[in-house]
């Protein structure tokens, strides 16, 4: 049950009681009534421009996914300043504005990092994910892959989305502006269990990867996978249905590779896998350090498949 906020003018400390308790309208009036020294925070670290705009949304939907993680209610301004001033820093890094690494004072000392880990235990997860269904599917799957996956840098968001980087961005800043509005939009409805959909999705992650450590991965993919699937491999390659992609298995499988499941991330029409790529320890660069399942569903099942090698950070060694 939602704690509503009071009647009248409240507090700042109701309303992070209040949007604790999943008020979406609280969170929605708290962040309107900071608005104003949130921005000036943005400005007098970014300067006047669209950078100080995208800091200040990316701000906004860090506090929508940690508001349950304020320890001191009174203490919300400085917080949000905060987030400001953090997400300010990353842009200038050129890194993800998640997780809020700056907040330590404000924070419970052992809250979980993983944004998505975070969304799993919050009254407020199922809008949010509601919200993110309302946006298009260019800019949801943009979204899901830069807030709640490893995939963050503009470079990587532009090869698993197979469009340049300009375009990137652009959705991105599209995304931020219309995300709070599709969140007050979908507030009243009824939303789906995320926790129960992403525990599914997860279930069947596992159930592939361990057939495919057995060499037996074929029937796992027959329920959940349209036998048409397209898939994009890295450096563009195109292939359709399970053949190539058993085949690759069954290989990795036999020079020794193994993934270990590390994220889920599930909405209704985009699931995304990440694994750890483990080489064998004779050849520990075999394989790219990392790899992303991007899913698009159709009808409940796998019609589209895009897959995603992290960048390698550490190089091998030249031969003597």
């Amino acid at each position: 049950m939602h704690k509503m906020v009071p009647i009248g003018t409240p507090a700042d400390a109701d309303l992070v009681v209040a949007a604790q308790h999943g008020d979406v309208g609280a969170l929605g009036l708290l962040l309107a009534r900071h608005q104003p020294t949130m921005r000036a925070v943005a400005l007098s670290i970014l300067g006047y421009g669209p950078e100080a705009e995208d800091a200040l949304q990316d701000a906004a939907l860090v506090a929508l996914r940690r508001v349950a993680d304020i320890r001191d209610p009174h203490a919300v301004m400085p917080w949000l300043h905060a987030v400001v001033r953090n997400t300010c820093r990353m842009h200038l890094r050129s890194k993800t504005p998640v997780p809020v690494s700056d907040v330590e004072s404000v924070l419970p000392s052992a809250v979980e990092r993983d944004p998505a880990a975070l969304l799993d235990t919050h009254g407020m997860r199922d809008w949010v994910w509601c919200a993110i269904e309302e946006l298009s599917p260019a800019l949801r799957l943009v979204t899901i892959l830069r807030y709640f996956t490893g995939i963050t840098a503009y470079d990587q968001l532009a090869e698993v989305c197979g469009v340049p980087i300009g375009t990137v961005r652009s959705r991105l800043s599209q995304a931020r502006s219309k995300l709070h509005d599709a969140l007050l939009k979908t507030a009243d409805l009824a939303h789906d269990d995320v926790a129960v959909l992403t525990r599914s999705h997860r279930h069947l992650a596992k159930q592939m990867l361990d057939a495919a450590h057995r060499g037996t991965c074929d029937p796992a993919l027959v329920p959940q996978w349209n036998p048409a699937l397209e898939i994009i491999w890295p450096q563009g390659k195109h292939t359709h249905g399970f053949d190539y992609l058993i085949g690759a298995m069954d290989r990795d499988f036999n020079d020794g590779v193994r993934q270990r499941l590390i994220n889920v991330v599930a909405s209704r029409e985009v699931v995304i896998w990440e694994t750890d790529l483990i080489s064998p320890p004779d050849d520990p660069f075999h394989c790219p350090p990392a790899l992303a399942w991007v899913q698009f569903l159709r009808d409940g099942r796998v019609s589209r498949l895009r897959m995603f090698h992290a960048p390698r950070t550490t190089l091998p060694a030249p031969a003597a």
